[in-house]
């Protein structure tokens, strides 16, 4: 069953952060060809969809996926969803693609690189590829409400962190720092013209995941690069 409050009309980078309307990073999408990366319940592709864009999505979760398609039904738009892991995207053809898009996926890639060469891969030259993920400062924190600023873990640790899912299971986080995600862009051959560190939003009310840390830790880091040559 879907939620009837989710927002498909406007792109949203992370928690408690201003959205695509006010950042404005991902320009005109009418009758561009559009993949986001680690789409759960499509949400983003469908409000690229309501846009005029070919909408295309990747997820590992075949739950997610069924949820997207309810959601999609729903909001009568076509989007092109499918099954698998966010790096194997052999169904695209080279420079085929206008935007490559993913909000809050990436933490949960343990290689991150092979990803961003399969993005360049699919991109048209000078195309851009914008994506979200949790900020690698905020990571070190200790997910404990009664002590908000107690540092949880070395900023330099990559061993993966394992959460309890909303649904049941876990989620399992591989964090990256910012010298690696800089670095694997330069290497996969982008140039990056756009960082962003929000502050969370002011005012109106707070979502399930606020934490008060959010006010001096950035939670969300927004990149946006752009394919240079093959």
């Amino acid at each position: 069953m879907t939620d009837p409050n989710v927002d498909t009309d406007v792109v949203h980078y992370g928690p408690e952060v201003a959205a695509e309307d006010e950042l404005r990073l991902l320009g005109d999408l009418k009758g561009k060809r559009v993949l986001e990366l680690g789409c759960g319940d499509a949400r983003a592709s469908i409000a690229f969809a309501k846009q005029g864009a070919t909408a295309i999505a990747v997820d590992s979760d075949s739950g997610a996926l069924a949820t997207a398609r309810v959601l999609a039904d729903r909001e009568e738009v076509r989007v092109e969803l499918r099954h698998g892991d966010l790096a194997d995207l052999a169904f695209l053809q080279a420079d085929s693609v206008d935007l490559v898009f993913s909000s809050f996926a990436f933490g949960q890639v343990e290689d991150l690189n092979r990803v961003l060469r399969q993005a360049h891969r699919v991109l048209k030259v000078g195309a851009p590829f914008v994506f979200s993920l949790p900020h690698p400062a905020y990571a070190t924190l200790a997910e404990d409400e009664s002590q908000p600023f107690r540092i949880g873990r070395s900023y330099f640790d990559r061993s993966p962190v394992r959460q309890p899912a909303a649904g049941g299971g876990e989620v399992v986080e591989y964090p990256h720092t910012f010298e690696e995600i800089f670095a694997g862009l330069v290497r996969a051959s982008y140039r990056v013209d756009a960082v962003l560190e929000p502050e969370p939003r002011t005012g109106g009310p707070r979502t399930p995941q606020w934490r008060e840390a959010f006010r001096f830790v950035p939670r969300t880091l927004i990149i946006r690069a752009r394919k240079e040559g093959n």
